[in-house]
């Protein structure tokens, strides 16, 4: 992980065409005003975008048209080696420093339009994650409650029918 991460080339342009004609306050500052770094080791969260003024600030400035201020984006150090979700987590983040503050349909439209999230075969984060989670659970198998048949659980949600007979899978 030598240097800090990168944009990659035209995502930022993807960025502001997705957002062509939305309410976006800060857009003009994504070609310019965006410094990345990576979060400190054993942060939680992949990504996080922070702007140099408080939040009263920040709302004034958007109100009044006027320039955010330095914009930080933070990424997960984990992401390096996974482009896919490193790109998405980016697009995120990108989305909110140009003004788009709120994670509602709108901003997760944009994202999946810009950078959509991997498959959990195509994100070796994603699976580790999943596996941090399945490791987790109390339940290590599921059993059928018609048959018994047990399976190891792969998955975090519980299965719709037994792999066996077919029926509706009921909890032990």
């Amino acid at each position: 992980m030598p240097g800090g991460p990168e944009i990659p080339d035209g995502l930022i342009e993807r960025v502001i065409l997705a957002l062509d004609g939305r309410d976006a306050p800060f857009i003009k500052s994504l070609d310019g005003g965006i410094s990345l770094e990576w979060l400190e080791s054993g942060d939680s969260r992949l990504g996080i975008t922070r702007f140099e003024c408080d939040h009263n600030e920040l709302y004034r400035r958007r109100r009044l048209g006027l320039p955010p201020g330095p914009i930080t984006i933070g990424i997960n150090s984990i992401l390096d080696g996974d482009e896919k979700l490193f790109k998405h987590t980016l697009a995120h983040e990108l989305l909110h420093a140009a003004g788009l503050l709120e994670h509602d349909g709108n901003h997760a439209e944009i994202v999946k339009a810009v950078a959509p999230s991997p498959k959990l075969s195509e994100s070796p984060v994603l699976r580790g994650m999943r596996e941090e989670v399945l490791s987790s659970l109390p339940e290590r198998q599921w059993i059928c409650g018609n048959c018994g048949h047990s399976w190891e659980r792969m998955r975090v949600t519980r299965p719709g029918r037994c792999p066996k007979c077919a029926r509706s899978f009921t909890a032990p």
